[in-house]
């Protein structure tokens, strides 16, 4: 849900900062006591930053502020209404109190990236009703309590009343989300049905256990119990916390959970098997919208759809070349369907093999962490783990993910693996997932903008998905430059991820364009994929739900190979592969043509390029 924003947003200043540890003030007028037009932008950036942060108690909770730590953040259409004028006015003040020529060529890139949100902000406003508040993927009955879970930390025993505090503030939260859903319904935006059961499955196991029902602790009240529990309190006042924890569940989470598990199911028998947002009202301008948002090019779907198609030949053909290197005998089909029913690609589906699981990829990423220096000038202080996603919600949630780590460096980056059935992670394709998630990927990328030094927090914490996720889909191919991939198998895997990003192109287009249903995109997986059947079901699941964000992968990719090939016809010997990383990230996330003109003017060598530092 776009209104949860502590999990997305389509708006780089709402993002975290380091300076916003003091008081968090608002936006009310340009800054006048600065030494230079550049000072004084920058200053007003870091002031409109901070009025944003103000604004979402989520995202402090993010940023390890705790100014408003029991509360949530406003998820209504109002609020979202409240967000957008104040983030226009922002902008109006921006363009009548600087003058842009007067501006260093590095505080010119944070007013194109202001400007460039903008624009997609008031792209987005008119869709605001369009997308689904419970889903599978993003929806708020999973991402509440998993927001509790891994990022509301106890320190103290005030923040211990603010848990509690945000645990009664679900049921009023709740009540709000519910009344959006039905507002949107009401607009004809539904999911469709085979969604419903998902979100009920959560919901139901959010309130399965104690206090709700006999046997082990619920989750809410076991990550509570543990984290108090870590406080080494007096036992009166452990208990009196854990009580009013158990209070605050059975009077408020209960109820707004068997809330939205009765609307939930009066929806299901309402909802269609129509996939593809084209049912929405003016679908097809939303799908245009939301390609724009995401790919940050002005793609058509037909065009991202044919660019599919070639790539999914091309990297048929090269995975031949791995088929021919093992010395399989039959066609790539073949070869897909061995590879995938060879008991030796798999962990066993127990405890035990998802520790090995966790172990190996682990391991794969301190083995990248250790050849960082040779490709890359800036490295990240930030340290990275990984986890497998919770149970709780390890049934509906993605393959895999990462959680950027926060900036006062309480809390580490995390790789999430989803090992809930061990035959969707196969060994193959372990290599490929940890550079994309961890090291040389998200990891790399979000750590390093977040730590970036005389940067504006827009820039340090921005998000641009073709960027983002393009720079994690080229560090599975770095990996191969760095040297890993030593096992053709483990090659054939990053090809197999590749793929699956390229096969995206051709099913979000034909689910929300073309009309696919479900099923056409899921067998469409299967015939040109490796992916088993809970693979390509889940993927297809999620591109539903999300429509156009997972056409950025590719696109993304593709365009900073493109660059990086561009500044080496360029610079020829003079070329260094550690300079053109540096000046990717050093720059923080940038829409794609700015990344190329960020590159072109590294290439050029032009004093004060962008990402040079």
């Amino acid at each position: 849900m776009r209104a949860f924003r502590a999990f997305a947003t389509s708006f780089a200043l709402a993002l975290a900062t380091t300076t916003a540890m003091g008081s968090l003030s608002i936006l009310a007028a340009p800054v006048e006591a600065a030494e230079d037009e550049t000072s004084r932008f920058n200053a007003f950036l870091e002031q409109a930053f901070q009025a944003e942060v103000a604004s979402s108690p989520t995202f402090q909770t993010q940023l390890g502020i705790k100014t408003d730590y029991g509360k949530w953040d406003d998820m209504s259409e109002a609020g979202a209404i409240d967000d957008y004028a104040r983030r226009a006015k922002t902008l109006a003040v921006m363009r009548e109190s600087f003058d842009f020529a007067k501006l260093s060529p590095d505080a010119r890139l944070s007013w194109r990236i202001m400007e460039s949100n903008a624009r997609r902000e008031e792209a987005a406003l008119r869709f605001r009703n369009h997308d689904y508040v419970f889903d599978q993927m993003n929806g708020a009955q999973s991402q509440l309590p998993a927001f509790l879970i891994n990022l509301h930390r106890i320190d103290t025993k005030a923040d211990a009343e603010a848990y509690v505090s945000r645990l009664n503030g679900l049921k009023p939260l709740m009540a709000t989300l519910l009344a959006e859903t039905r507002k949107r319904a009401a607009l004809g935006v539904m999911p469709p049905k085979w969604v419903f059961p998902y979100v009920i499955a959560d919901a139901r196991n959010i309130i399965t256990g104690a206090p709700f029902t006999k046997g082990a602790d619920s989750t809410l009240l076991a990550d509570f119990k543990a984290k108090v529990a870590r406080l080494k309190l007096p036992a009166a006042e452990e208990k009196a916390l854990v009580d009013a924890a158990s209070a605050a569940l059975l009077g408020a989470v209960k109820p707004a959970y068997e809330e939205l598990i009765a609307l939930m199911q009066a929806q299901e028998a309402r909802a269609t098997n129509d996939d593809g947002v084209w049912k929405l009202p003016d679908g097809a301008a939303y799908y245009a919208e939301r390609l724009a948002n995401y790919t940050t090019t002005s793609l058509t779907p037909d065009e991202i759809h044919s660019f599919g198609l070639s790539e999914v030949a091309r990297i048929h053909q090269e995975m031949a070349a791995v088929m021919t290197r093992v010395g399989f005998k039959g066609d790539l089909k073949a070869f897909f369907k061995a590879v995938q029913d060879d008991p030796k690609q798999y962990y066993r589906n127990d405890a035990r093999g998802r520790a090995a699981y966790l172990a190996e990829a682990t391991r794969v990423i301190d083995a990248a962490r250790a050849k960082l220096p040779a490709y890359f000038g800036l490295l990240p202080r930030a340290e990275m783990v990984v986890k497998p996603v919770e149970a709780f919600r390890e049934k509906s949630a993605g393959k895999a993910f990462y959680q950027r780590p926060a900036p006062d460096g309480s809390r580490p980056g995390v790789y999430y693996a989803n090992l809930y059935d061990m035959k969707d992670m196969p060994k193959y394709q372990l290599e490929a997932l940890a550079y994309h998630e961890g090291i040389p990927g998200h990891h790399l990328q979000l750590a390093i903008s977040g730590e970036l030094k005389d940067v504006p927090s827009l820039r340090k914490f921005g998000r641009f998905t073709a960027y983002s996720e393009g720079w994690g889909l080229y560090a599975e191919r770095l990996g191969k430059e760095m040297g890993f991939y030593t096992d053709p198998y483990a090659e054939f895997g990053r090809l197999s991820q590749e793929l699956w990003r390229a096969v995206r192109l051709v099913v979000d287009t034909g689910l929300h364009a073309k009309k696919w249903t479900r099923e056409q995109a899921i067998q469409y997986h299967l015939d040109n994929t490796p992916n088993s059947v809970g693979e390509a079901t889940k993927a297809v699941e999620r591109y539903i739900i999300y429509p156009g964000q997972a056409t950025a992968y590719q696109i993304g990719m593709t365009e900073i190979v493109k660059a990086r090939e561009s500044a080496r016809a360029i610079m020829g010997d003079r070329f260094d592969i550690r300079g053109f990383h540096d000046v990717v990230l050093g720059a923080g996330p940038v829409p794609l043509d700015i990344l190329h003109e960020n590159v072109a003017a590294w290439a050029r060598g032009e004093s004060g390029a962008p990402g040079t530092r």
